[in-house]
């Protein structure tokens, strides 16, 4: 019979299960996470309960927070099993868990609660996941879209802040004002330069909001970036039922993740943090050569290897690892159009980071789909392809293989406008995407000219040649013999 997870049945656990090697009494909170979703619980979390587990930093343990309908969904979830989770480490030599205790507490899901504990003097760190979404980017200028209704609402009713950035302000005006030291913010999302986003948002919020205040919080509240890395799968009803068969555990909200995790964080922090680097955290001068390798080879791959694989109907990622085609098709791609592109990383050789890449994505562990690689391409694409394509045409390289990344995308989207394809294309432009790509069938150009899309890329003869080549191609002869025309 399946144990269930909980403070007072962590000794009942099974001997296949790691458990924490301190007690719950022994911590202290030093650090507010708001947003406590899966990719949290398989990295930040990760790191600090291993730091506990040396018996380090225990003043540094996370209270949860979060002011979303999702957020209370997980609080219910957790606070049902004393805010205990099992992370289920998908090795392709075999699963291994552990409960992680890192987290004490989960804030009661309102605003004021949340602000009144990021008052708390013993609160030094503030850290995030809200996803990409959460931080009001303008889609066009790519900056932050302060006329956003529920920003304008918190500027114009401050005394009540809804959002995330509203609560953080209001409860940093509450630090200053009883003269109480500020605490730093620290993004962990997987976006480029997360601390200078979440900087650049509350900064001007905080100047609409009051000058004195805003003046402050850049005088004396720190946004440190950092690199973030841990493949993480949703969880889903066939997770917990495996956790159960192979663990004898029964957990509300189990984490599964593959059993490699970085982080890269510049060392800036206001009011002390705990010493992670005793766990394998980088700390470094400047994020950004390690942000743009992860961005270019990982995130650049990510895309190089779906569209591909969609159009041969290959489902999972490590599936798609075992093609020949795509596979040396990826290697070609990074060897010869994206590490060139890339400044040298203090202690990283590019191939040896690409071999493990090549080894994450073969875990047939972690099923990871190449339907979550292909959706939202229109929004994925400038961040992780094209930029590799302005960097080797402003360098007078050849990307012809990055052009093809374009035109299998491209008709793949005309391939998700056949009624009969089993392929849906999954992009909030999706309607338009599909009608573009459809008429590039007759003239491949056309679906350059989306400048929201690909900038001036549309006005590039090389790139345009490239890309129409092989977007023909791929009509008359198809995606394998494309490939290995390519090859």
């Amino acid at each position: 019979m399946a144990i269930q997870l909980c403070y007072q049945s962590l000794e009942a656990l099974p001997n296949n299960i790691g458990k924490p090697n301190y007690s719950r009494d022994s911590l202290s909170a030093g650090i507010v996470h708001i947003g406590v979703g899966n990719f949290h619980r398989a990295h930040q979390a990760m790191y600090l309960h291993q730091l506990f587990n040396s018996g380090e930093a225990l003043d540094w343990a996370i209270r949860g927070a979060g002011t979303k309908s999702f957020d209370a969904v997980m609080r219910d979830k957790l606070q049902q099993q004393d805010w205990l989770t099992t992370v289920v480490e998908l090795d392709s030599k075999g699963l291994t868990a552990q409960v992680c205790a890192s987290m004490i507490d989960f804030i009661e899901n309102d605003a004021d609660s949340v602000i009144q504990a990021l008052s708390h003097s013993e609160i030094r760190i503030v850290s995030l996941t809200i996803t990409e979404g959460g931080y009001f980017m303008d889609d066009k200028t790519g900056g932050f879209n302060l006329s956003d209704p529920e920003i304008q609402q918190d500027i114009t009713n401050f005394s009540e802040p809804k959002t995330v950035f509203g609560i953080i302000i209001k409860a940093l005006q509450h630090r200053r004002d009883n003269h109480i030291a500020p605490f730093t913010v620290m993004s962990c999302d997987n976006i480029p330069h997360n601390g200078l986003v979440t900087k650049r948002v509350i900064s001007q919020m905080a100047c609409e909001i009051d000058q004195g205040l805003a003046d402050w919080i850049a005088d004396k509240v720190s946004f440190p970036n950092s690199m973030v890395d841990c493949i993480t799968p949703a969880t889903s009803n066939l997770e917990r039922e495996k956790l159960t068969d192979l663990f004898g555990i029964t957990d509300n909200a189990p984490v599964f993740c593959e059993p490699f995790r970085q982080w890269v964080m510049e060392d800036d922090f206001v009011n002390g943090r705990p010493p992670l680097e005793k766990v394998g955290v980088e700390f470094v001068e400047n994020v950004e050569p390690f942000e743009l390798m992860k961005l270019r080879i990982l995130n650049g791959g990510h895309a190089a290897i779906a569209y591909p694989a969609a159009l041969l109907g290959i489902n999972f990622v490590h599936q798609v690892m075992a093609n020949p085609l795509i596979g040396q098709y990826l290697k070609k791609l990074v060897s010869e159009e994206i590490i060139p592109t890339l400044n040298p990383v203090p202690g990283v050789d590019f191939n040896q980071y690409f071999s493990l890449i090549e080894s994450r994505f073969s875990n047939p562990e972690v099923k990871d789909t190449v339907p979550r690689l292909c959706q939202d391409a229109s929004n994925r694409l400038p961040k992780f392809i094209l930029p590799i394509i302005q960097a080797n045409l402003s360098q007078g390289n050849d990307c012809k293989g990055l052009a093809l990344v374009i035109a299998l995308w491209c008709r793949l989207c005309a391939q998700g406008g056949d009624p009969d394809s089993p392929i849906t294309i999954q992009d909030q432009q999706a309607n338009r995407l599909i009608n573009q790509a459809i008429l590039a069938k007759d003239n491949p150009s056309i679906f350059l000219q989306m400048h929201d899309i690909f900038g001036t890329l549309g006005s590039q003869d090389t790139f345009i040649r490239d890309f129409s080549n092989w977007l023909n191609m791929l009509w008359d002869v198809g995606t394998s013999n494309t490939l290995k025309h390519y090859l």
